[in-house]
């Protein structure tokens, strides 16, 4: 039989999750309120005017330098590493790669048979690999937040690049991680973690510099797909619109959550947030004899996802299950991690009241089980 964890130890929310992460009940209002401009055509003025509000609602949030503009397309993070191997790595990259998806980019640009070698700076899971500067190298990869294990980097362009466009994956660390998008030249990210929508889009920061790389890649002859063309993308996104037909849905969800933020005081307000809801998580790891932060150096621990190693002497996935069925949801950790441990989504929508709750309800398990 299920434990039954009592009542007033239960968050008021129970998701967790590092992605999909928690919808506002807010959000699913304004989907509602605005469910005349559902199964209505992405090259009018209503989906247009949606799009309009997320970007110039993303510049807002993340503070964009003068001369950065947000770009979208549909397919999520995934696709555009497809579109950055296409049309921002020039020759050769160098990556970070510090967990899955990291090293999934850089398997992206080392599998492309018109560039170069990948350089690949690693580090293991639970710590953070830094980019180099390299005389050969003319595009360097990060993530800002490595979703897999629960460790977040620094964005910095690395010194002596010159001439270098830096890409960001922002994808888990974007509206809830601070950032100096100077600092960067592509931050990019999909909706699905602390902008609490469905997944499937992405959107990104450019620079001048890297709108000027993606004319000159593609303006070279190189065959680039029209649907990961980022000259064909940042085109439509200064209409207000995507090459195809995007999910409506997770656009009004999107919207309504930037503008949400920015209400609330904006990235400032979001990262401090955030960083109260990990301090509680992990300090009560710290406090405890048989849990213990994942990321060894507290300055390389996230904000945003926490992971927590427990004891060999307790099962992570019994702890999981019993949560779970008391409506504690989606603290399992990353598959291919691994590890024994739970996994806590902190995003912005996350109360951090909830967070310390459920630390007393792991408290609770762990005594019972």
């Amino acid at each position: 039989m299920p434990l039954t964890i009592p009542t007033q130890l239960l968050p008021t929310d129970g998701r967790f999750g590092s992605g999909p992460s928690k919808v506002r009940p807010g959000q699913v209002d304004h989907l509602v309120a605005n469910a005349h401009v559902l199964g209505t055509s992405h090259r009018r003025p209503p989906v247009k005017d949606l799009v309009r509000r997320i970007r110039e609602g993303v510049t807002e949030l993340l503070g964009a330098p003068d001369g950065y503009e947000v770009a979208l397309g549909n397919g999520g993070s995934t696709a555009f590493w497809d579109v950055a191997t296409l049309c921002l790595v020039e020759r050769k990259a160098q990556h970070a790669a510090f967990g899955e998806f990291g090293g999934k980019f850089a398997t992206a640009t080392s599998r492309a048979p018109f560039l170069e070698p990948s350089q690949v700076v690693s580090a293991e899971p639970g710590s953070v690999a830094y980019l180099e500067a390299a005389a050969d190298v003319d595009t360097y990869a990060t993530p800002h937040n490595e979703t897999s294990t629960g460790a977040m980097a620094p964005v910095l362009r690395p010194a002596g690049a010159d001439g270098a466009v830096v890409l960001t994956d922002a994808t888990s660390g974007a509206g809830a991680l601070p950032v100096d998008l100077a600092q960067t030249d592509a931050y990019y990210f999909a909706p699905q973690k602390a902008f609490a929508a469905d997944g499937g889009l992405w959107l990104a920061v450019l620079s001048p510099a890297a709108v000027e790389r993606a004319a000159q890649v593609e303006g070279s002859g190189r065959w680039v797909p029209e649907f990961l063309s980022l000259t064909t993308a940042i085109q439509n996104s200064r209409q207000d619109q995507t090459l195809n037909t995007p999910a409506v849905a997770t656009l009004l969800l999107l919207a309504d959550q930037v503008e949400w933020l920015i209400a609330q005081g904006g990235l400032e307000w979001s990262t401090k947030r955030c960083a109260t809801s990990a301090e509680i998580l992990y300090s009560w790891a710290a406090s405890r004899d048989w849990a213990a932060p994942f990321v060894a150096r507290p300055e390389e621990r996230s904000t945003v996802v926490g992971t927590i190693d427990l004891a060999e002497e307790i099962d992570a996935g019994r702890v999981i299950e019993e949560l779970s069925a008391n409506g504690v949801q989606d603290v399992f950790a990353y598959r291919k991690l691994g590890r024994n441990q739970i996994r806590v989504g902190m995003f912005p929508s996350v109360d951090p009241d909830d967070v310390a709750a459920l630390t007393a309800c792991v408290d609770y398990v762990v005594e019972a089980v």
